[in-house]
């Protein structure tokens, strides 16, 4: 008896430590539709539980619930956690604000580039319906801004990632096929002026053979070569009719010469890429953990999302030279979903679409905070005379956040 009284008593005492160092609160209010987290929630009373996200139903941090199935209500409904208070209440400033704008189709919505002497957003729709080429523009000249439909001359099939560089908008064409839109188009770097409409091959083959995506790009800002991830998506997602004939792989395409030369191809499904605001740094993320077989005979197996599988933010140095991916290291392990679309900010501040919202991260890969969406954020591009106005889009939505935190100027 008396050791089974200090059995039971050791037990109690061992669910005592367990317990003990909970995080209290949890979070709290801290501005219109902020939720603070203290000290990144890391101690969570028991029982807590949180769903793995799915392909249709990407969850978030509001979605856990602790203590007996409460749910943390107060975090599922901002518009914005923060997780460091210092840091991300500045990059909030004093009135910060998320709107929804509009609800377009659950096609995915990528490519946003802004085009300041327009004041328009351009970006892309792509398929369903397959074959789609119209892309979207909105008009930031109106209030409220205008969303609308233009056709490049000749279209350019499904953008999937895209920048604004001397004037131009480049576009990574992800879409590949035999006849659409009245002729045959290959998965290509395209180059598109604003002012004219007019659409302008940049590459479109690796020494003959087709590029599988082109997902995401970005220009180097010394050098001004165009680098761009090549996953395998296309065909998963039935944009191309060829199976992929190269691996998945990212690459630097030299304006001046031509000549397109690998840079990593290391990570199973490269997709975002962006620079540090010198040049001397390079992310680029792994969305591995949405995937499928490649297989020409058993056609367009979609993409299922694995939980356990890759969705990490890489950090790469640059070479002086600007022409090498080297030292490469995870800097964010994205918890949610996939981190899809990057871009950095003026100030280093990394930001990664990872599912139903924006994760923005500081330069070594700590979250600061998170914005929050109801629909699937694919990418985002910032907008307006200081670039404090961030633009997203994905599936089934594009919305608009006011906040302190500035873009790079493109030029």
């Amino acid at each position: 008896m008396r050791l089974a009284s200090l059995q039971s008593q050791l037990l109690l005492a061992g669910c005592a430590c367990a317990q003990s160092g909970i995080t209290a609160p949890i979070s709290e209010v801290c501005g219109p539709s902020v939720t603070c987290i203290n000290r990144y929630a890391n101690v969570l009373p028991y029982h807590f539980f949180r769903n793995v996200s799915t392909l249709e139903a990407p969850t978030t941090f509001g979605d856990t619930t602790v203590a007996n199935g409460s749910a943390l209500s107060e975090v599922k409904s901002a518009d914005f956690v923060v997780f460091d208070k210092e840091r991300g209440l500045e990059i909030l400033g004093s009135k910060p604000s998320y709107e929804f704008m509009f609800a377009v189709s659950e096609a995915v919505h990528e490519a946003p580039v802004y085009v300041a002497s327009q004041n328009k957003l351009y970006l892309s729709q792509l398929a369903p319906p397959a074959g789609y080429l119209p892309q979207l523009v909105v008009d930031l000249n109106q209030d409220p801004p205008t969303l609308s439909e233009f056709l490049s001359e000749p279209p350019v099939y499904a953008p999937n990632g895209g920048t604004f560089h001397n004037g131009k908008i480049i576009w990574g064409a992800s879409g590949g096929n035999r006849s659409v839109g009245g002729g045959e188009q290959r998965v290509s770097l395209r180059t598109l002026d604003p002012e004219t409409n007019k659409t302008t091959n940049l590459v479109n083959n690796y020494y003959g053979y087709y590029f599988n995506t082109i997902d995401d790009l970005a220009v180097h800002p010394k050098t001004g070569d165009i680098w761009f991830t090549d996953p395998h998506y296309s065909w998963f997602n039935a944009l191309t009719d060829t199976p992929p004939q190269l691996p998945s792989a990212s690459y630097r395409y030299n304006a001046s010469s031509g000549a397109v030369m690998v840079v990593d191809d290391s990570i199973g499904q490269p997709n975002g890429i962006a620079f540090n605001p010198d040049g001397t740094t390079v992310y680029i993320s792994d969305t591995a953990a949405i995937s499928g077989p490649v297989d020409p005979n058993a056609g367009h197996p979609g993409t299922p999302f694995n939980t356990t599988h890759r969705r990490t933010v890489y950090a790469f140095d640059v070479s002086a030279d600007g022409t090498q991916a080297l030292n490469k290291r995870p800097i964010y392990l994205a918890a949610g979903f996939v981190p899809d679309g990057l871009k950095v900010a003026a100030n280093g501040y990394i930001l990664a679409g990872t599912g139903q919202g924006v994760d923005v991260l500081d330069p070594v890969g700590q979250l600061l905070l998170t914005i929050q969406t109801n629909y699937t954020v694919q990418n985002f591009a910032w907008t307006g005379p200081e670039l404090k106005t961030l633009w997203l889009m994905g599936n089934g939505g594009i919305s608009k956040v006011e906040w302190e935190l500035a873009g790079q100027q493109l030029n």
